[in-house]
């Protein structure tokens, strides 16, 4: 297994793990648990992203000798060549704003509105993560 499908498999498990953690917050949104859950989402957000980008930047890397070195370079690399939409792009640049601000700050505020965008966050990640699979089955 290359590094390639290692990140690949590591970043479905995380969101599997992820998702899990999304949906039993939202299934208690009405009790005492629904903070620990929406926190311990945005963690799993957070090391989902790490994992993401990282594998964004060595399919970048593989399959078109791009070098990048931070997740919003990584982002424009996509869009550059051809592997998301200008909208898509636009998304992903907020999802690293948003994943910057949990990690660096922490207001209740932030919490909830980033928690309310996670599964379109995920959607997304999945989205690219299926574009770039294509490409690497055909390289």
């Amino acid at each position: 297994m290359d590094r390639f499908e290692k990140q690949l498999k590591d970043l479905n498990k995380a969101i599997k793990r992820l998702e899990e953690a999304l949906t039993m917050a939202t299934d208690n949104r009405d009790n005492n648990l629904y903070s620990f859950l929406r926190d311990s989402s945005i963690q799993r957000f957070e090391f989902t992203f790490e994992i993401f980008w990282k594998f964004v930047k060595t399919a970048l890397k593989q399959l078109e000798g791009i070098e990048c070195n931070s997740p919003k370079s990584c982002m424009r690399e996509l869009f550059r060549n051809k592997y998301i939409e200008e909208y898509e792009l636009e998304e992903l640049l907020k999802m690293v704003d948003d994943r910057n601000l949990t990690v660096h700050t922490y207001r209740e505020e932030i919490a909830e509105d980033l928690f309310n965008k996670l599964k379109k966050y995920i959607n997304l990640i999945k989205t690219v993560i299926a574009r770039i699979s294509e490409k690497y089955k055909s390289f």
